[in-house]
């Protein structure tokens, strides 16, 4: 099976950026969609955002559209989450996973794998 590692989370300012990585340990990513999703405290699990490991389409949630951005690299088997424009809001912890399922996946429970997460902290 495959794992998937986050890093890349921090303390950031409001408006700043943060590049989240995430890599596989195991198996590879090839042939799953991988997706991004964050938990805020006391706020259920939210999707942020999806990606075809092998034909790179994309999804996002229209809270984050246009600010981040979702891609791979397969030569080091690693999904980015680019996070622009960062604002207060997007202060969560941080959850990459992959399902074995094709498609705009933004439904958690559909992904097989997650990470251990980690945390995005946007200041004012």
């Amino acid at each position: 099976q495959v794992q998937p590692v986050e890093s890349g989370g921090g303390l950031v300012q409001a408006g700043g950026s943060l590049r989240l990585s995430c890599a596989a340990s195991g198996r590879t990513f090839s042939s799953y969609t991988m997706g991004w999703f964050r938990q805020a405290p006391g706020k259920e699990r939210e999707f942020v955002a999806t990606i075809s490991w092998s034909g790179g389409t994309t999804y996002y949630a229209d809270s984050v559209k246009g600010r981040f951005t979702i891609s791979t690299d397969n030569a080091k088997n690693t999904v980015y989450l680019q996070m622009n424009s960062l604002k207060v809001e997007d202060t969560a912890v941080y959850y990459c996973a992959a399902s074995p399922l094709k498609g705009a996946i933004r439904t958690g429970f559909l992904y097989d794998y997650w990470g251990q997460g980690t945390q995005v902290t946007v200041s004012s």
